[in-house]
């Protein structure tokens, strides 16, 4: 019952919190690590402990694989120079670069210890990057490349990570032997997660049952990760590979009820773990300074303003002499035109770290040099990346003007395009039916219907003020005309008339049918 309680608790605090950020238009990571900061010194609160193997195992795999199965592959793969210069080589850059800081910081730190803690906090964290980037409407190139690393970068990470455990149990640790490792845990949780999406395709083609295959796609994170932890394989790739095969075949594979309705469960499981993930990085705070001992005051704060100047700092100085150096590579690795100095300056400044950081920092083997110090510098380079950088962001995005106007009318011209291309192929099919004997009749009653939405769209993609005022003409006939059939329908409803379980079932094809009037005509 405590345990239960404290989640509904902390549920119910992340709900509250999360409009206070909406009101204050700040990113609700911050508010949320600052209040559970807040918790955990208040009187009464229990002191509340996060397992790391259980922070990875059981948040992890969601959060990536709901990316993961977003992502779009054609933009993922134009985009790969820089995805990969952030996701692995920024990646390697910062954990070295950080361990020597650390080691000139603290001489008596092992280089192991030191590469463990640049490791730690390697990686940076997307979620709370995107709290921001979501309510701004910036280049897609940008949100893409930004998306792309943070699907790949956690491997990267963790695969240094263990090399610096294995160096500082063995003693060293030979380069080629570390290349080899980052390798091949990469490439064979690779292969895992194909096989586990493979698989988890098949079996969804046999259910035909929306809640099992919603249910199913929750166990193919969990195991495509845990499979391939279990191997000694990197688990991040795994579930990162699940999750773009599955996004991939989603039209094959799912349902349409399926990918509606399993859209809003994935919704609602990465607002919740997001949210119980920074309050929870919050409340272990207390936990982290009640470790260390022998250290001033001082000299503790000294030590971690130091390192989350340097990892902020470091970040700088790979993006833009990478962003430099990317023009030299051969041609094919750019059909893509290089990003401008604002966007890589951006790309810069969305280096918040968060929970992989903290849960591999508590996953050091207790006994390990230094560990308590390196459990609180990561922490405290967590807290200053989110509230420094995740405050900020926002406003350097909008003084270097980087948001893109919306579309005059409400709809992009690639969307009004495709749009106007869909109705074109649905028309056509009608048209071909009209001399079809059991078809023709009906054909001819669904034609006017068809070649009304053709022209309308039509005439959407050509744009102008006469189109957008059609388009909000048409939006709010067809909603006062939905909103009448719910009122009848209530009616009978409570004349006795008409079952609840019909009243159900008609008003959720209304509630379809609205959602897709919005989408279609804004």
């Amino acid at each position: 019952m405590a345990i239960l309680q404290a989640v509904l608790g902390l549920m119910a605090a992340c709900i509250l919190l999360a409009l206070l950020a909406r009101a204050l238009r700040l990113p609700y990571a911050v508010v949320l690590i600052l209040a559970g900061m807040a918790l955990a010194f208040a009187p009464g609160v229990p002191r509340i402990a996060l397992d790391p193997e259980l922070a990875l195992a059981f948040f992890l795999p969601p959060l990536l694989m709901g990316s993961a199965y977003r992502t779009d592959w054609q933009a993922f793969r134009r985009n790969l120079r820089p995805i990969l210069l952030l996701a692995v080589g920024c990646v390697v850059f910062t954990a070295f670069a950080l361990g020597a800081v650390a080691r000139l910081l603290v001489p008596d730190l092992p280089w192991a210890a030191a590469l463990a803690l640049g490791a730690i906090l390697a990686p940076p964290d997307a979620v709370a990057a995107a709290a921001v980037l979501q309510r701004l409407n910036l280049p897609r190139r940008i949100v893409t490349v930004l998306e792309g690393e943070s699907l790949v970068n956690d491997a990267s990470a963790l695969v240094l990570y263990r090399l610096a455990i294995v160096a500082a149990t063995a003693g060293s640790l030979s380069p080629a032997a570390a290349v080899g490792s980052f390798l091949l845990l990469g490439g064979g949780g690779i292969l895992v997660g194909y096989a586990v999406a493979r698989f988890t395709g098949w079996a969804l083609r046999q259910l035909e049952d929306t809640l099992l295959e919603t249910a199913l796609s929750f166990l193919a994170a969990f195991a495509s990760f845990l499979l391939a932890e279990e191997l000694g394989l990197s688990g991040v790739m795994a579930t990162v590979t699940c999750g773009i095969w599955l996004g991939r075949a989603a039209h094959r594979v799912y349902s349409a009820r399926t990918r509606l309705e399993a859209r809003a469960v994935w919704d609602f499981v990465e607002f919740a773990l997001t949210s119980l993930v920074f309050i929870l990085i919050g409340l272990q705070v207390n936990a982290i300074l009640s470790d260390l001992q022998g250290r001033g005051t001082f000299e503790l704060a000294g030590l971690a303003l130091a390192i989350s100047l340097a990892l902020i700092a470091l970040r700088f100085l790979w993006v833009f002499p990478a962003a430099l150096l990317a023009r030299l590579l051969p041609a094919f690795w750019r059909d893509q035109p290089d990003l401008p100095w604002q966007q890589v300056f951006v790309l810069g400044w969305s280096g918040m770290r968060g929970v992989v950081s903290l849960a591999v920092a508590l996953a050091l083997p207790i006994g390990f040099p230094e560990r308590d110090l390196l459990v609180f510098l990561a922490f405290c380079a967590i807290l200053a990346t989110l509230v420094v950088q995740g405050t900020t962001l926002e406003w350097v995005i909008r003084r270097l003007r980087l948001t893109v106007p919306p579309p005059p009318d409400g709809l992009a011209p690639e969307e009004a395009t495709a749009r106007q291309l869909a109705a074109q192929a649905r028309l056509r099919t009608i048209e071909e039916r009209l001399r079809d004997e059991l078809y023709g009749a009906i054909a001819a009653d669904l034609l006017p219907e068809y070649r009304d939405r053709h022209a309308h769209l039509e005439r959407v993609r050509r744009g102008g003020g006469a189109a957008r005022a059609e388009r909000a003409a048409r939006r709010a006939l067809r909603l006062e005309a939905l909103e009448a059939a719910r009122v009848v329908l209530r009616q009978r409803h409570d004349d006795g008339e008409l079952p609840e379980e019909f009243l159900v079932k008609l008003n959720e094809e209304l509630d379809l049918e609205e959602g897709r009037v919005k989408r279609a005509l804004g």
